[in-house]
């Protein structure tokens, strides 16, 4: 597989992901995290907006591979 098909896919996989992250984040402030103080509630978003850095990493990591050269 190319560079370019792996950056193709890999976008549109952080997009989902990052969809998918966010509203899962807000399903569950919403629903578990409706009767707790400002900064704990701080503390949660500053980790739920920056939480999906780590299953980002492998996939940025794979998009960015080297295309493999043929020898002959």
């Amino acid at each position: 597989m190319t560079m370019r098909t792996r950056k193709l896919i890999g976008a549109f996989g952080l997009l989902t992901l990052v969809i998918v992250w966010a509203l899962l984040a807000m399903a569950l402030a919403q629903s578990a995290l409706t009767d707790i103080n400002g900064f704990v509630a701080a503390i949660y978003y500053v980790f739920a907006g920056l939480g999906w850095v780590l299953p980002a990493m492998p996939l940025i990591s794979w998009m960015s591979k080297p295309d493999v050269i043929k020898q002959r």
